[in-house]
């Protein structure tokens, strides 16, 4: 069935996930997420009562995924007009105007009057420098470290998240170093890793991780298989872009 909306654009696509229940409109042509988002939605573990911080939002994606799980309220900051706009259109197509909030700002200027309960990220993988920029400046900012890197984000979970509070973050699996040092700089311990495989014989490509100021032991969780051997997508990953909550 063809999805339409008044808030859609010409140079736009809307799309429907975890099985209708979310519509995403998306830049033809700009930035368009991958399967980053769907996997640190499900791995995000929320409570009725969290005040949520998301640094870096594109489009909302992930903090629309996330709306099928227990929260009080969302705020979301991005850089980018063009992606914030992007992202309060796609918070009212889905009528959640008085959970998520979103915000254009530089989150490194991002400056509270409270801390959060909560604070997640799937950041700029790629170092500034490195690798080939896209003709599309939106999607150049949104992958690579223009604008902020992972000692920023870090840095402001670290000034950002309550004593008891807890963040979670998808990165490069051979950036994992520098993941760590960017955490310890700011006090953050890390409670949990899983690492993410796109076949179950391959190395790791990314890796789902949570964080904390008092963990007291790091536990390993299982790794992720996104493809079988017939390179259908495994039963968990089905699951996930389901929607399990």
């Amino acid at each position: 069935m063809k999805i339409s909306s008044p808030l859609k654009g010409e140079d736009e696509t809307l799309d429907s996930f975890y099985m209708g229940r979310i519509l995403v409109l998306q830049k033809k042509k700009g930035y368009r997420f991958s399967v980053d988002a769907p996997l640190l939605a499900d791995f995000i573990q929320t409570r009725p009562e969290d005040v949520i911080l998301e640094l870096g939002t594109g489009n909302g994606i992930i903090s629309l995924l996330l709306s099928i799980k227990p929260f009080k309220h969302i705020t979301a900051v991005e850089i980018q007009e063009s992606l914030a706009d992007l992202a309060r259109r796609n918070v009212r197509i889905n009528s959640l105007d008085k959970k998520i909030t979103v915000i254009h700002m530089d989150l490194r200027k991002f400056q509270p009057e409270k801390k959060f309960d909560v604070i997640f990220s799937n950041p700029p993988y790629i170092r500034k420098g490195e690798g080939h920029l896209s003709s599309s400046e939106e999607r150049s900012i949104a992958k690579h470290e223009l604008k902020c890197d992972i000692f920023d984000i870090m840095e402001r979970t670290g000034k950002l998240l309550k004593k008891k509070g807890r963040a979670y973050f998808i990165f490069q699996a051979k950036r994992k170093k520098e993941l760590l040092q960017a955490a310890e700089r700011n006090g953050l311990i890390m409670e949990s890793i899983r690492f993410v495989y796109s076949r179950k014989e391959s190395s790791p490509n990314q890796i789902l991780t949570s964080w904390s100021f008092t963990s007291e032991q790091e536990t390993t969780l299982p790794p992720f298989i996104l493809y079988d051997e017939e390179g259908n997508d495994t039963s968990e990953a089905e699951e996930i872009f389901r929607g399990r909550k």
